[in-house]
């Protein structure tokens, strides 16, 4: 299964119902939303999975990708698949959204970003496009870790390809896989500086 026209699935039914899951609340109010309007049905916790809510590795049921995928008008998830390829929205485009680009910061300045359910990350701009977390709150960030990016966008996935650890290059890392960055804001250092 791909995980992109899974990503594009997931996206396609937050805009359809409105509202995106971020909540156990949200997954079980879609899930009974699904029943009772559409007479369709995907437990939530089985939604919670597939948002990446809760840690699982399994792959999910192509049940429950034909569901959802009924939800948006298609006659199963291969349908849904072949729709998508040839749709503008899988081809490449411009993003229209709020972004910190790196080269535009100072040395000093800080950084904050945060995604759902509730991670929220300090950043130190160190220059040179480098980051050093100095807060970490039910992020697997740490503390000390230091990291590449040219920038940061709002609703978007932040992708590196390594973080710094104890000096050590770790594998890949993303942050906000599901729904993307939520917070992000800039705190010059000379603003600080009191």
């Amino acid at each position: 299964m791909n995980n992109a026209v899974i990503e594009e699935l997931k996206t396609l039914v937050e805009e359809k119902y409105g509202k995106r899951l971020n909540t156990t609340t949200d997954f079980e109010a879609f899930s009974v939303a699904l029943h009772y309007k559409n007479t369709l049905d995907v437990s939530a916790s089985t939604l919670k999975r597939l948002w990446g809510y809760v840690n699982d590795s399994h792959k999910p049921r192509t049940a429950t990708l034909d569901t959802l995928a009924k939800y948006l008008g298609h006659a199963d998830y291969s349908k849904f698949e072949k729709w998508l390829k040839t749709s503008k929205r899988f081809n490449s485009s411009f993003i229209h959204t709020r972004q910190i680009i790196s080269n535009t910061l100072a040395q000093g300045d800080c950084v904050q970003i945060g995604w759902s359910p509730n991670r929220l990350v300090s950043l130190r701009y160190l220059g040179d496009s480098f980051f050093e977390v100095t807060a970490s709150e039910n992020s697997k960030l740490q503390t000390g870790d230091r990291f590449l990016t040219g920038c940061f966008l709002m609703g978007q996935p932040l992708y590196l390809p390594y973080l710094l650890r104890n000096g050590e290059k770790t594998e890949p890392f993303v942050a906000g896989r599901n729904g993307g960055l939520s917070i992000i804001n800039v705190f010059n250092s000379h603003n600080n500086k009191e």
